[in-house]
């Protein structure tokens, strides 16, 4: 996320004016926010094409839906609720395709350091489809809270509500999934910089830094100049 200066509207003032009518307020508050939410989408899916749909999807959402928001949780909680829902929703209906979105090896280049160029070591390479591979094996519940917690940093607290759940369900799904992934991805731990504590195997993203702005690709064909396809901030197909 880019920084804001002190002077500048918080992202609940974005929300507001931009369910007043602003037309710059929402492609503001996408700026501030996309890189995180394509981060999550793109770690959660493991598609940079299924990724950006996805963020395109949830902010398309958020557009239409600003004038719901209570206030119940901060906006950037609330963006990534959503983006995480649209991202569940791909995964699900690729299952009942009975096909996987991170078949294709090739696909999963540079997902554990999305801004990492293709000039990177063929054996880092080799370990991000390793790890995304295995990851891709977890129940979509399981994978959107490793990446949350173990790969994206955020607290068990903020997850839970990002996700809308207990902190409890976030903590077991946590387990669960590291319990499933450890045999997968134990030999990968001296590389990629997972760690091991009380027998589970913790999948973490050593170099935590933000990913790139998400592709940019043509908006929806019915919504308007307010529309944040106009920030470009969510890039493909709606």
């Amino acid at each position: 996320m880019d920084s804001v200066p002190p002077e500048a509207p918080g992202d609940s003032d974005l929300l507001a004016l931009h369910v007043a009518g602003d037309p710059d307020a929402f492609g503001e508050l996408v700026r501030r926010h996309r890189d995180r939410l394509w981060a999550v989408a793109l770690r959660t899916l493991g598609d940079r094409e299924e990724a950006a749909d996805a963020v395109q999807d949830a902010l398309v959402s958020a557009f239409r839906a600003a004038h719901t928001f209570r206030g119940q949780s901060a906006v950037t909680t609330w963006l990534h609720r959503i983006t995480v829902n649209a991202c569940l929703d791909r995964v699900r209906k690729a299952a009942s395709r009975k096909t996987s979105p991170v078949d294709d090896a090739e696909r999963l280049d540079q997902l554990l350091e999305p801004h990492e160029s293709a000039e990177a070591p063929a054996e880092r390479q080799d370990l991000h489809r390793q790890l995304f591979a295995a990851l891709a094996t977890l129940p979509a519940e399981q994978r959107a809270a490793l990446v949350l917690v173990d790969m994206q940093g955020y607290p068990v607290a903020e997850a839970a509500r990002i996700l809308d759940v207990p902190t409890g369900t976030v903590k077991s799904r946590c387990a669960r999934g590291r319990a499933r992934l450890a045999p997968l991805v134990r030999h990968l731990r001296s590389a990629t910089g997972d760690e091991e504590t009380d027998g589970e195997t913790r999948v973490t993203a050593r170099n935590r830094t933000p990913g790139p702005s998400v592709p940019p690709a043509s908006g929806p064909k019915d919504t308007g100049a307010n529309d944040p396809a106009a920030a470009k901030g969510g890039g493909g197909r709606p």
